[in-house]
């Protein structure tokens, strides 16, 4: 069968070691759905493919065993799945019309978790929203906290739920939980002063430890939802890195828009001849320069005055 292969990868297809045979990639924004679409999957495996299912490291399903043939058959089973999952699709019934920018992954958040900021999974499918499809090779990563679950540092945008603790005087009886949790679990911004706790608020990381620590509720955690940007982290075999932070206390609005604009950088200065006509976004800011870089990126972009911008930002990791 005579078939076209880059078009095969950006319907989500995979090119294996078996002539012949493919295998559909599906799309799960933030790793969360319905368990109703798992025997859609089943079911599609079990006709289709080989009767296996792989959950990707992208939070994903990967169905192998697929002959070429049957590629527009999967595709209409897919259909409901993608309706379900909400993703964006020029042309209902035809699979996925991008395969480019990766799934976005995301840890559980507070829809679960107690030590999440934030719902990780509402951003990450409002982040689809937003910039699926697309071609070019983008790897975004939420997390509820600094703790960071998600490894979001390993990806080209990292981001991470942080909340600005209030702290009510009147409600606290000076009992030290709060204090010894944040020296404890992470990064000791509070001290007890004339029998009330002062915050470093320069350092404080928005965790909420001290929020979860409080037995009379004097610390709790603040409406605006804001968040820390890490930009550029990386695995691979060529000069793997960790992402750097940004900007920390940041808007949902900022972000997306800061990562739109990444695109319209991207579609400037990638480099046209690289292996399979893709570069990483990390090596097009090592030539362009990071300054360059910053200027395309927060274009028409309105920070909220919480807002702090890293610059210039520096990348350190394996040379070759």
């Amino acid at each position: 069968m005579d078939i076209n292969t880059k078009q095969l990868k950006k319907n989500a297809f995979r090119i294996t070691k078996s002539r012949g045979v493919t295998a559909s990639r599906v799309r799960v924004p933030g790793g969360h759905l319905e368990a109703k679409y798992l025997s859609m999957l089943q079911n599609i495996a079990e006709k289709y493919g080989n009767g296996t299912i792989h959950i990707t490291s992208r939070q994903g399903f990967e169905i192998p065993g697929i002959a070429f043939e049957d590629m527009s058959e999967v595709n209409r089973l897919l259909q409901p799945i993608i309706e379900g999952l909400d993703i964006n699709q020029p042309i209902p019934g035809k699979g996925y019309s991008a395969a480019g920018t990766r799934n976005i992954t995301a840890c559980i958040g507070n829809r679960v978790c107690p030590y999440a900021c934030y719902d990780t999974t509402a951003f990450a499918q409002r982040m689809e929203k937003a910039v699926f499809p697309n071609d070019l090779h983008f790897k975004i990563a939420l997390t509820g906290c600094p703790n960071d679950c998600a490894k979001v540092r390993m990806h080209d945008f990292g981001i991470m739920g942080m909340t600005e603790p209030q702290y009510d005087k009147d409600r606290c009886v000076n009992c030290g939980a709060c204090v010894k949790a944040c020296t404890r679990k992470s990064v000791s911004v509070l001290e007890t002063v004339n029998c009330k706790v002062e915050r470093n608020a320069q350092r404080c990381i928005g965790c909420g430890e001290c929020v979860l620590a409080c037995p009379t509720g004097a610390w709790t955690r603040g409406e605006q939802k804001l968040y820390r940007l890490t930009l550029m982290g990386r695995t691979g075999k060529k000069n793997p890195r960790l992402g750097e932070d940004f900007i920390k206390w940041v808007d949902e609005e900022s972000i997306i828009k800061i990562i739109l604009n990444t695109y319209d950088y991207v579609k400037q200065y990638i480099d046209r001849e690289a292996p399979g006509g893709k570069e990483h976004i990390g090596y097009i800011i090592d030539r362009t320069g990071f300054e360059e870089y910053k200027k395309w990126a927060l274009k028409d972009v309105y920070l909220p005055e919480t807002a702090e911008v890293y610059s210039p930002v520096y990348w350190k990791g394996i040379k070759y």
